[in-house]
């Protein structure tokens, strides 16, 4: 089975274009709903999340406190490389097992940091979504409710669009210029070809 990442700037559409991939039948982890989950179902990773930012990363129903986490770890360059540090290498095995449950010719792993972690070693080939970046700026200010410069800090965590390209096997342009869904279709079809012709 041909293991497919996607991934992109915030604001560029990744999960959109995801989603377009799941209507075709195709499995899609998302590793940030994943990573999510883990934050508040595995004990050690709870327990190294409290000891990192304190009790108030937690409601008191159990869930995560995403507005109090965020508002640290985005003003915060160390405390969001510990943050990851901790929730990367969960999530990647996570990834993995899901990846050898699937059955179909291709399944996808939809993240937004993939070639800043070891995750895109994994895969056998990687997507980048890309949009310019003032659309990406605005589509996250409409979205989030925030400030062009929170969304303008969020990005400076991400590696740059010019380099992901250059990393990527294949790009798809979301760009309000190019129709998304004949790009998602091209590569579907070149995925299920390469597919078969792997050896089984």
């Amino acid at each position: 089975m041909l293991k497919v990442g996607i991934t992109g700037g915030i604001g560029s559409g990744k999960t959109t274009v995801a989603r377009i991939f799941q209507l075709l039948g195709i499995p899609v982890y998302f590793a940030d709903q994943a990573a999510r989950s883990i934050m508040q179902t595995d004990p050690e990773v709870i327990s190294q999340v409290k000891t990192l930012l304190g009790d108030e990363a937690y409601l008191p129903d159990g869930t995560l406190n995403r507005v109090y986490v965020a508002k640290r770890v985005f003003q915060d360059q160390w405390l969001l490389e510990q943050l990851n540090a901790i929730t990367h290498p969960a999530t990647i095995r996570d990834a993995e097992n899901w990846m050898k449950q699937q059955h179909t010719p291709y399944a996808i792993k939809e993240a937004a940091l993939l070639f800043e972690t070891s995750a895109f070693h994994y895969l056998d080939r990687i997507i980048v979504v890309y949009a310019p970046r003032a659309l990406r700026i605005q589509r996250v200010m409409q979205r989030d409710h925030v400030s062009a410069e929170e969304v303008k800090r969020r990005m400076l965590q991400q590696i740059a669009p010019e380099i992901a390209i250059r990393l990527a096997d294949d790009v798809i342009y979301n760009d309000e210029q190019r129709a998304v869904i004949p790009q998602v279709l091209h590569l579907h079809q070149q995925f299920l070809a390469m597919a078969n012709l792997r050896p089984s």
